[in-house]
C-alpha cells in the first residue's frame, strides 16, 4: 500500500509538472486529462491543429516588439488561444469542488462549468472563423462577368440567360449593384453573350467560384422525342481594370545631368542641360536633351517616364485579365464543367466538392440562399486547402 500511494503521488506529480510546462507552450495543442476540452479545429472535416501549432511557433519567433504585417495578422489568432487556454485551466480547477459533498457548493460549480462550456464553445466557434480569413486580402469590389452559350446550339443559348439571370438575382440578394453592358439575344429568347458589371464589397470573392464551364441535363423545349441533352454554358469573372495612377516619389528617382551631345551649336557642348531619370523600382531610364533649359528636359523626361510606367501597368492589367480568363474556361467541352444542373432528378451538382447536391433547382436559379451557400462551401473548401499547403510548403 505504501508502495502504491508513493507512486501515485509520483505519477501526479509529474503531471502537474507536465501540465504547467504545458501552459507555458499553449497547451491547447497536448491531451488534458478531461478531453472533451482539448481544442480539435475540425473544418470539412479536416483537422487544422497543426496548423495552429505551426502559427503559435511562427508567433513565438517573431520580434514582439514590432508591429509588422504578419505579427498584426497573427495576433487576433493568439489572442484567442490564450483566452481559451484560461478556460481551460478554470475548468480544472473546478474539479475538486464538482466532487463537493456540500450540494449548495456543488450546485454553484455546475452553474459555473455550463457558464464556462459556453465560453469555450463560443471562443472555438470565432476561432474558426478567424483562421478562415486569416490572410484575406481585400478583394475587387468591382468586377466583371460575362456569361457565353456553348455546346448545345439554341438548349445552350436558352441555359445561358438563365445563368444570367440567375447572377443578376444573387446581386440583387447580396444587395450589390450591376449594369448590363452588352446583352445578344436570339430568336428563340436565349443569349449568344452577356456581360454585366457589379460593384459590391468582395464581390470578387464570391463570382470567382462561379467561373468555369456550367452543364445542364434536361429536355429541350424543341425536342419532340422527349430525350435528355446536355449542353454548356461558360461563366468568366474577372476584376475590372481599375484607373491607373503613376505617382512619382523623389525617393525613387535617381535624376542626373551631363552635357548634350550631337549637334545644336556651341552652347549644347559646354553646358549640363541633358537629364537622365531613372526610376529605381523598374529600373527604367529616360534621357532628354530637346532643349537648353535643363529645368524642360527634366519635366520632358518625367512625363515620358510616367508614360511608360503607365503603359507597362496597363499591360501587365491586360496581361493578368487574359490569363484569368484562359484558366477560368479553357474550353466550352462539356467534361471540364464545374457544375451541373440536372432537371429530371432537380439537383444541381459542383463537381469541386464532396456530397455537394442541392436540390430545388428552380428555387436555386433564382439566385438566392442557396447559392450563396454553395460559394460559402467552396470559399471554406478552397482556404481550408490553401492552410493546409502552408503546412507542407513549411
Amino acid at each position: 500500500m505504501i508502495i502504491k500511494h508513493l507512486l501515485t503521488k509520483f505519477i501526479n506529480n509529474r503531471y502537474i509538472f507536465k501540465y504547467q510546462k504545458c501552459l507555458t507552450n499553449y497547451h491547447i495543442f497536448r491531451t488534458y486529462s478531461n478531453p472533451p476540452y482539448e481544442l480539435n479545429l475540425n473544418i470539412n472535416g479536416v483537422s487544422l491543429n497543426k496548423y495552429l501549432s505551426n502559427l503559435v511557433r511562427e508567433y513565438e519567433k517573431l520580434d514582439q516588439t514590432t508591429p509588422t504585417k504578419r505579427l498584426i495578422e497573427i495576433q487576433p489568432v493568439i489572442s484567442l488561444l490564450n483566452n481559451r487556454e484560461e478556460l481551460v485551466k478554470d475548468m480544472h480547477q473546478l474539479g475538486d469542488l464538482l466532487n463537493e459533498s456540500d450540494k449548495g457548493l456543488k450546485e454553484l460549480a455546475l452553474e459555473e462549468k455550463k457558464v464556462i462550456e459556453d465560453k469555450i464553445a463560443s471562443l472555438d466557434k470565432e476561432l474558426e472563423e478567424v483562421v478562415l480569413h486569416l490572410g484575406d486580402e481585400q478583394e475587387c469590389n468591382s468586377i466583371i462577368v460575362e456569361v457565353n452559350a456553348g455546346v448545345g446550339g439554341q438548349e445552350a443559348m436558352l441555359f445561358a440567360k438563365e445563368l444570367f439571370e440567375m447572377y443578376c438575382g444573387y446581386t440583387n440578394f447580396k444587395g450589390w449593384s450591376y449594369d448590363v453592358v452588352e446583352y445578344s439575344t436570339t430568336d428563340l429568347g436565349g443569349i449568344r453573350h452577356a456581360i454585366i458589371f457589379i460593384d459590391g464589397e468582395n464581390c470578387f470573392r464570391f463570382f470567382k467560384y462561379e467561373a468555369g464551364v456550367h452543364r445542364v441535363q434536361r429536355i429541350p423545349t424543341t425536342e419532340k422525342a422527349g430525350r435528355v441533352h446536355t449542353s454548356t454554358a461558360s461563366v468568366l469573372a474577372t476584376p475590372q481594370p481599375t484607373d491607373i495612377q503613376v505617382n512619382l516619389q523623389s525617393k525613387d528617382l535617381i535624376i542626373e545631368t551631363k552635357r548634350a551631345s550631337g549637334a545644336g551649336g556651341q552652347h549644347v557642348n559646354t553646358t549640363d542641360s541633358a537629364v537622365r531619370v531613372t526610376h529605381v523600382p523598374s529600373g527604367i531610364s529616360i534621357e532628354c536633351q530637346v532643349d537648353r533649359s535643363q529645368l524642360k528636359n527634366k519635366n520632358v523626361a518625367l512625363q515620358r517616364l510616367k508614360a511608360k510606367l503607365y503603359e507597362m501597368e496597363l499591360e501587365k492589367q491586360q496581361s493578368d485579365i487574359a490569363s484569368a480568363k484562359k484558366n477560368q474556361v479553357k474550353s466550352n467541352f462539356r467534361n471540364e464543367k464545374i457544375r451541373t444542373y440536372n432537371y429530371p432528378q432537380d439537383r444541381i451538382t459542383d463537381h469541386r466538392l464532396q456530397s455537394s447536391n442541392v436540390h430545388n433547382l428552380k428555387y436555386f436559379l433564382e439566385g438566392n440562399e442557396l447559392l450563396d451557400n454553395l460559394i460559402n462551401k467552396l470559399y471554406i473548401n478552397d482556404k481550408v486547402d490553401q492552410l493546409l499547403n502552408s503546412i507542407d510548403n513549411k
